[in-house]
């Protein structure tokens, strides 16, 4: 495993970690068998969230006895300083641990930065955390170009670390991410394999680590067997060829910037559409010689894109500001229903 400085932070940690996303939709037993395999191949760095439902419990209960081992980062979307204290403190509960390496500031848009940063905001309650040793360092994560600019240029005395989407076909923040680094903050790519369109994952995890702008990445894993596979794809970051890069553009032009990246954010809809997997099986339909196989899934789904009844609650929590509506009638018209 190749390993890397986080920043300013002194953390030393895997080039590719632990997305921990995939976790929720898992159970104690397969979450256990998903850390012994981190272990196994030396990916020391951790990310879950509050958001993330079960994932904390699950990780907790599975990192007993081999925290040491282990760098841990968690994020609470609350803004405010009462309600960023509770969450460390349910943080640290979950995750059965006395500190947390790194604490971020989840998903922070531009209109919730005075909030955040304000007297009684998240940010006064993450800085006792840290002058009372139960977390390291500070961070923020953001999916808009515009927050991680206001973030690096504005906060970069008080934020340590930043994580943003970076990938193949989502660089829009790599300037900003390259002044994020020479400003000594850690950057992390969140959605290093574009929330699973990127079906090369050895070539979408080189492309990362390529580039000047990014330390870590944690691509999701949900089952040792993707452990294994980004594992062996760390093992080789070298520089992309030329014909790599023709091989990356072709992607780019491929899938354009109007993708769900699965991060499910979206949820929960109002008549039950699981958006996320009904936009899955439509790539699966599109991209792939699989369609009596998407279309046998498609059908297996309680909720289809066709019942979409256009309230719009959907495309008000996408982080991408997504047409959801208009995306979930193309799948309804390739599906029929």
């Amino acid at each position: 495993m190749n390993y890397v400085q986080l920043g300013r932070t002194g953390l030393h940690c895997a080039a590719v970690s632990f997305g921990g996303i995939p976790i929720q939709r898992s159970d104690a037993a397969n979450t256990r068998a998903v850390v012994d395999a981190l272990e196994r191949y030396g990916m020391n760095y951790i990310d879950t969230a509050r958001g993330y439902t079960v994932s904390e419990e699950y990780l907790g209960a599975a990192l007993e006895g081999r925290r040491d081992k282990f760098l841990l980062a968690s994020k609470s979307m609350v803004r405010d300083y009462e309600g960023m204290k509770r969450d460390v403190g349910i943080s640290l509960s979950n995750l059965r641990t006395d500190y947390i390496d790194v604490y971020q500031l989840h998903n922070l848009p531009l209109k919730d930065f005075d909030q955040a940063f304000g007297p009684q905001g998240a940010y006064r309650a993450l800085a006792e955390a840290k002058a009372e040793g139960k977390i390291g360092h500070i961070g923020v994560t953001a999916h808009s170009a515009d927050a991680l600019r206001k973030i690096v240029e504005e906060y970069s005395d008080r934020i340590e670390t930043v994580m943003f989407p970076y990938n193949i076909v989502e660089n829009q923040g790599e300037e900003i991410l390259r002044l994020a680094r020479e400003k000594g903050m850690g950057t992390i790519a969140m959605k290093p394999l574009a929330g699973g369109n990127l079906d090369d994952w050895k070539l979408a995890l080189r492309y990362v680590a390529a580039s000047d702008a990014i330390d870590i990445s944690i691509p999701g894993m949900g089952s040792p067997e993707e452990v294994e596979r980004n594992a062996t794809a760390a093992e080789d970051l070298s520089p992309l060829t030329e014909q790599e890069l023709e091989q990356c553009q072709a992607i780019r032009k491929e899938l354009g910037s109007q993708f769900c990246r699965r991060c499910g954010y979206c949820a929960p809809c109002t008549v039950g559409i699981d958006i996320p997997n009904n936009f899955l099986m439509a790539n699966y339909l599109r991209k792939y010689d699989l369609a009596d196989w998407a279309r046998g899934r498609y059908a297996g789904l309680a909720h289809h894109a066709g019942e979409c009844v256009e309230c719009g609650a959907c495309e008000s929590r996408c982080p991408y500001q997504l047409p959801i509506r208009e995306m979930l009638k193309g799948v309804a018209a390739e599906f029929g229903y």
